[in-house]
């Protein structure tokens, strides 16, 4: 029985970002066929910020309302929206309006509401549910949940990418038959499977999740926990519970008894205020990076390179993700200099990737296997270094008290959404950043 259990909490975990984990790898596929082209990270970066309205009225219902609000009702119905949201964007998907006098992917931005809707909603959602089980299944939750980033990335590397080839066209010029003068357009090859077929299987991830909650929910409850308590723990950053998430951290009053005892001497550890400001600094300057300033330039940092190297920078973005988060749980380091040189690093891994977005659509070793090798590198550390602090910062909070974590989260989404809202008038509006096309951008030798 507990072996199924741990199947089931682990498949609901997957159920959590696997929608925008998934748009994200496949992306590379998605820029070439919608009118935004390399713009439409920045929108979708704005758009899952927007998604935030979920949780914000959830905690408001908790907050106003003690009591009134059914937790299992509201999973039912964000996991029915995004089984729903997921198969219209298969069919949906590259449909497009004219707004303004321009065409636009109404649609794809509309379902992409929806399903960050979900994801966004799952944060304050999922993990009080799970605090009612046992909490030897919580961390399994959490492993379903890193497997949410993992599975779509291997799934958008077994896609493959649609390969890009130079083809020579010839019109004729004016009313001389005999001239012609020829053309080159870009012709982008089919993927081993089309996006419609990942986006089915996304939604075939989100009736696992649908399923498993079903049965979870069915089970006996073995302890509640009051409504206040499942709002302070679902405040903590999800990779946060990767760290003995049975620990009870109550504050200085906490008793340790037995094996607890180094737990509670953990959190009874005080950082002084400029240790704090340096904490909190780490989660806005690190959500901002990962969350939105370099999300919205990856088309332009990678798209140079080729297909390859874009298709190859996000999928393994997004098992960097887990990678990280399962290292950090294993191999714990809470050093604020250890920490802060890490994020040290991964800011000068962001730094080359912004600084190649800057020169696009001309970057530095444009064309050559060694460019294209070290932007999909630079990619990887940048997401695995910055992970790995996000989690640990999430790890020192959260032994410090309920409240660290309640400022921890508003933190984060506040980074997040500065570093959204500072890039999408530099890509959109003031237009910093220029695209290019592989067949037809002359670059300086």
């Amino acid at each position: 029985m507990a072996l199924l259990v741990h199947m089931l909490a682990c498949a609901f975990g997957l159920g959590s970002w696997v929608a925008v984990n998934g748009l994200w790898v496949e992306l590379p596929l998605i820029v070439n066929a919608l009118p935004e082209r390399w713009e439409l990270p920045s929108y979708l970066t704005v758009i899952i910020q927007l998604a935030n309205l979920g949780p914000l009225l959830v905690t408001l219902m908790h907050k106003l309302c003690p009591g009134r609000l059914k937790e299992h009702v509201v999973i039912y119905s964000i996991l029915s929206i995004g089984v729903v949201s997921c198969v219209l964007l298969a069919f949906f998907w590259d449909k497009t309006t004219i707004v303004a006098g321009a065409p636009r992917s109404t649609a794809f931005f509309i379902i992409t509401f929806f399903l960050s809707l979900v994801d966004c909603t799952s944060s304050v959602t999922f993990l009080p549910f799970m605090m009612q089980l046992p909490a030897k299944y919580i961390t399994t939750y959490f492993i379903g949940e890193g497997l949410s980033g993992f599975i779509p990335g291997i799934v958008a590397l077994a896609q493959g990418v649609g390969m890009a080839k130079c083809v020579n066209s010839s019109q004729t010029a004016g009313n001389h038959t005999d001239e012609n003068t020829g053309t080159l357009y870009t012709e982008y090859l089919p993927p081993n499977f089309s996006t419609e077929v990942f986006f089915f299987f996304l939604a075939a991830m989100m009736c696992i999740s649908l399923a498993a909650f079903f049965a979870l929910n069915r089970l006996p409850r073995t302890y509640e926990l009051s409504t206040e308590n499942l709002v302070q723990n679902a405040a903590a950053p999800v990779s946060s519970g990767l760290e003995n998430p049975a620990a009870e951290t109550d504050g200085e009053g906490a008793k340790c008894q037995g094996a607890d005892r180094s737990r509670c001497l953990l959190a009874s550890q005080k950082h002084s205020v400029y240790q704090l400001t340096f904490i909190y600094f780490m989660v806005v300057w690190v959500n901002a990076a990962t969350n939105g300033l370099l999300p919205s330039v990856q088309t332009y940092s990678c798209m140079p390179y080729g297909n390859l190297a874009y298709h190859l920078s996000a999928a393994l973005s997004s098992v960097a993700n887990p990678v990280a988060c399962t290292i950090a749980m294993f191999f714990q380091n809470r050093s604020l200099v250890f920490l802060g040189v890490l994020m040290a690093l991964g800011t000068g891994f962001g730094s080359y990737n912004m600084a190649m977005a800057a020169l696009s659509p001309c970057p530095l070793l444009q064309g050559s296997v060694v460019g294209e090798t070290i932007i999909v590198l630079s990619w990887l550390f940048f997401t695995g270094t910055l992970t790995y602090v996000k989690v640990m910062v999430g790890v020192i909070l959260r032994d410090r008290s309920h409240i660290a974590l309640v400022w921890c989260g508003a933190a984060a989404q506040m980074g997040s959404l500065v570093g959204s809202v500072t890039m999408f008038p530099l890509v959109n509006v003031y237009r910093l950043f220029e695209s290019g096309d592989l067949c037809n951008t002359k670059c300086p030798l």
